[in-house]
């Protein structure tokens, strides 16, 4: 049985636009907000506009078509994602309107909700001072108060947590119960009792603004808690983890489009150098240099597979836990090598400033931690292959 790889003609259009930002917008102004962290990128705010257009445009194309699965949303997010990172990763998640917490209410909020929210510039957050990586571990509250739910906490590392209009917000309706209590919740950020409390300086993707945002009894309208409010100890927080199953996909998305670059870069320095890349011939009899740009290219069409199954999954409803963690894990861990490889082998070049492969290559660590670090996924695969829960594998 033969696969198509090809894309689907009417995914053209989104991989010349997101192509052409990079390109054009991105590219020339990478090294500037990498300088200028915290500082806004007032040249995004046009393609924030045209973004959100041609996004009610897709939607429609695709209702008119029939195809709103097969090939649909999820698909798209991951081209896009890729195209734009190949551009600058830390511009491409400072875009108005397309905030993390935006994929967190398509996954999991009912139609009523999607409409309502379909214009809003949502961040997510989920971490707190006291966890990281065990989403379980939520401390932040919301008790239900008349027809509002009433939030208390902190959240830390919230990415466009100063930029954003809302901010999707992970809490527990009771501690006692455990994680089947943990639901999310859209805050519009000028609620009262919500406040950016700090803008953290990073190693990478300075050009987007990471924030520490407090909930001090901040009150939300109980219609804009994501899925049900029925508290199901049997299901767990499933509702709340299916978010992962599509942003994940969109990370390593971000990791694919990052690592070609570095790619790309990483080949002129060979071919410049007089070392060609001969794909007929042995990688042991060739250059050690240009074996590892073989091995390293292998590894990220690898990662480019996984993700447009993960991709693929979602948009046609299917279990994708497994491919999603597959995707990010192997996205992630191939382009922080990617990248640290280009350093090396560019050396004096590949430290220095004048070129960009020591930014890309401080910008790729956050690929592979947040949305779940490597050691997270790699839990995730295992548990699902082995058929174990979380308490018999940890």
């Amino acid at each position: 049985m033969s696969i198509n790889l090809e894309l689907p003609e009417k995914l053209n259009s989104t991989v010349e636009r997101a192509r052409l930002a990079a390109e054009h917008i991105f590219r020339p102004i990478s090294r500037k907000y990498d300088k200028a962290e915290h500082e806004y990128p007032v040249e995004l705010d046009e393609l924030g506009k045209i973004a959100k257009q041609a996004r009610g445009g897709d939607k429609a194309s695709d209702k008119a078509s029939g195809e709103d699965t097969v090939n649909g949303a999820n698909l798209r997010s991951v081209l896009n994602a890729r195209e734009l990172s190949w551009g600058d990763v830390g511009l491409m998640l400072s875009i108005p309107y397309q905030g993390l917490g935006n994929a967190a209410i398509a996954a999991v909020a009912n139609e009523e909700q999607l409409e309502r929210f379909a214009d809003v510039w949502a961040a997510m957050a989920i971490t707190e001072p006291g966890f990281g990586s065990d989403s379980a571990a939520v401390s932040t509250t919301a008790v239900l108060d008349g027809d509002d739910y009433v939030i208390n906490g902190e959240k830390i590392f919230v990415t466009a947590g100063s930029r954003a209009d809302h901010v999707v917000v992970w809490a527990t309706l009771d501690k006692s119960v455990g994680r089947a209590a943990i639901k999310s919740f859209v805050v519009p950020m000028s609620t009262e009792g919500v406040s950016v409390a700090r803008l953290e300086h990073k190693l990478g993707i300075k050009s987007s603004d990471t924030a520490v945002v407090r909930f001090e009894n901040a009150r939300v309208p109980a219609d804009n808690l994501l899925g049900t409010p029925e508290i199901n100890v049997k299901k767990g927080f499933g509702g709340v983890m299916q978010t992962f199953d599509n942003t994940r996909p969109v990370v390593a998305a971000m990791a694919v489009g990052l690592g070609r670059a570095a790619l790309e870069e990483l080949r002129r320095m060979l071919e410049e150098a007089g070392h060609e890349i001969d794909y007929d011939r042995p990688v042991a009899a060739q250059h050690a240099a240009v074996a590892e740009f073989i091995r390293l290219e292998s590894d990220w069409e690898a990662s480019w597979m996984l993700t447009l199954r993960a991709a693929w999954m979602a948009d046609n409803k299917q279990p994708n836990s497994t491919e999603a963690s597959m995707s990010k894990a192997k996205a992630g861990r191939t382009v922080t090598d990617l990248t640290n490889k280009a350093v090396e082998i560019g050396a004096t070049a590949g430290f220095s400033e004048t070129q960009m492969l020591e930014k890309w290559a401080r910008d790729s660590k956050i690929l592979d931690i947040f949305e779940g670090t490597q050691q997270i996924q790699q839990l995730i695969i295992a548990r699902r292959i082995l058929g174990k829960s979380s308490a018999d594998l940890r």
